[in-house]
C-alpha cells in the first residue's frame, strides 16, 4: 500500500452521535483489555450489537442490551467457529504467550490469527470480516526497517521479544491470506490515556510522527478508528496504522 498519509476526522465527534444505518454483530475477543474495553464501548455507543469474549467474562462491567458476555478459548476451535458464525466482524484484541518454546510461534496474537482466519473461511459468503490489533513493533521507520529492529532486546523481557515478534509474524501470515476480508490494524508506538477527540490520521505500514517526532494515539481514539473500518471497510487485506 502506498504511504499515503489521510487526516481522518471521525464522523462521531461525541459518543455515539452518528451510527451506520445497520447495526453490525460484532465480536471483540479481548474485551477485558486496555484497547478491548475501550472498542466495546465504541461499538455499543454506536448503536451496533456487540459480544464481547473473555477468558474472565466476570471482569466484565458493563451492562447494555445490546451487550453479550461470553467465556472464551481462541485455543478451542469448536468455540471460535461457534462464537464467530453469523457475525458481521470479529475484531482481535489480545496478547500472550502459549508454552515456553520462546518462538514467536507460540505468541497468543500469532496462533489467534491462524484460529479466526480458518474459522472465518468455514463460513463461505457470509464470512465476517477480521480486525487484527497488531503491533508497533511491525511498523516501519525507514525504508525495510521495522520498529522491532531498533528495541534494544537486552532490555526487553524474554515474553515481550516473543509477543513483538508474533504479531510481525501475524502479519506475514495475513499478507499470504487473500480469501479472508481481514485488516491489521496498527498502533503507534505509545499509547495514551487522552480523550476520545476523533481526530487522529491514517497510514499505512510506515510509522506517523506528529510535528514533534512523536508517534502516540489515544487508546479512545484507536477505538475510534477500529469501529470506522469495521463500519466502512475502506482498508480490505491491508496494514494500516493509526497515530495524532
Amino acid at each position: 500500500m502506498p504511504q499515503l498519509v489521510l487526516t481522518c476526522l471521525a464522523l462521531m465527534l461525541t459518543a455515539g452521535a452518528a451510527r451506520t444505518e445497520q447495526p453490525l454483530d460484532i465480536v471483540i475477543y479481548g474485551a477485558t483489555g486496555e484497547v478491548g474495553s475501550h472498542v466495546v464501548h465504541e461499538a455499543l455507543d454506536r448503536g451496533h450489537r456487540v459480544t464481547a469474549v473473555s477468558r474472565r467474562p466476570e471482569q466484565v462491567d458493563i451492562q447494555h442490551d445490546n451487550l453479550s458476555v461470553v467465556k472464551g478459548d481462541l485455543l478451542d476451535k469448536a468455540s471460535v467457529t461457534e462464537t464467530v458464525t453469523g457475525k458481521d466482524v470479529v475484531i482481535l484484541s489480545v496478547r500472550g504467550v502459549i508454552g515456553d518454546s520462546g518462538s514467536p510461534e507460540s505468541a497468543l496474537q500469532f496462533i489467534a490469527a491462524e484460529m479466526l482466519i480458518d474459522a472465518v473461511f468455514q463460513q463461505g459468503d457470509r464470512a465476517p470480516r477480521l480486525l487484527h490489533v497488531g503491533g508497533s513493533g511491525s511498523l516501519e521507520v525507514e525504508p525495510g526497517v521495522r520498529y522491532a529492529a531498533k528495541l534494544p532486546k537486552i532490555l526487553i523481557p524474554k515474553n515481550l521479544e516473543v509477543e513483538i515478534l508474533g504479531q510481525i509474524l501475524a502479519l506475514e501470515f495475513y499478507r499470504k491470506v487473500d480469501d479472508v476480508k481481514w485488516t491489521y490494524v496498527t498502533p503507534p508506538k505509545n499509547f495514551t490515556n487522552g480523550p476520545r477527540t476523533g481526530v487522529f490520521r491514517i497510514g499505512g505500514s510506515r510509522a506517523l510522527q506528529d510535528d514533534r517526532g512523536r508517534t502516540r494515539v489515544s487508546r479512545a481514539d484507536f477505538a475510534v478508528a477500529l469501529i470506522d473500518e469495521a463500519e466502512r471497510a475502506r482498508h480490505v487485506r491491508e496494514q494500516i496504522s493509526v497515530a495524532y
